[in-house]
């Protein structure tokens, strides 16, 4: 079996993140979402934020077929351990972070990066709907 992990808050869900799970799921047969608490996000994207709470992400998230799992995390080492216990084979992540820090590289066979689809962004959308 080749395990896929990808991470994200994934606060609002929109095309974007949709077509991430399918390649995702596509790199192997089991995929792990590790999914940012309520904190980390506030901490990440300011006290607007998130959305959705952890619980309802998760829920949205489990109900989307590509994914098999999702895990909690509330810190980069958090993320880390998460990522030694799923012990993925590949990892993927959007090409935003090519060239930068990506938490748990060195824990995986390969990074595979996944190009964004079109300009969809939830924190534009969320932005648009508060005008």
């Amino acid at each position: 079996m080749i395990k896929v992990w990808t991470n994200g808050c994934f606060d609002v869900l929109h095309r974007g993140h949709i077509e991430l799970f399918k390649f995702a799921k596509s790199q192997g047969n089991h995929l792990v979402v590790g999914l940012d608490s309520d904190e980390k996000v506030k901490r990440d994207k300011g006290s607007d934020r998130p959305f959705n709470t952890f619980e309802d992400r998760k829920e949205v998230l489990l109900s989307i077929r590509y994914i098999d799992d999702v895990w909690y995390f509330d810190s980069r080492n958090g993320l880390v351990e998460l990522i030694k216990k799923y012990q993925p084979d590949v990892m993927v992540i959007g090409s935003d972070w090519k060239g930068r820090d990506v938490v748990g590289e060195e824990l995986v066979d390969k990074v595979k990066f996944f190009d964004r689809v079109g300009d969809y962004s939830t924190t534009e959308i969320l932005m648009q709907n508060n005008k």
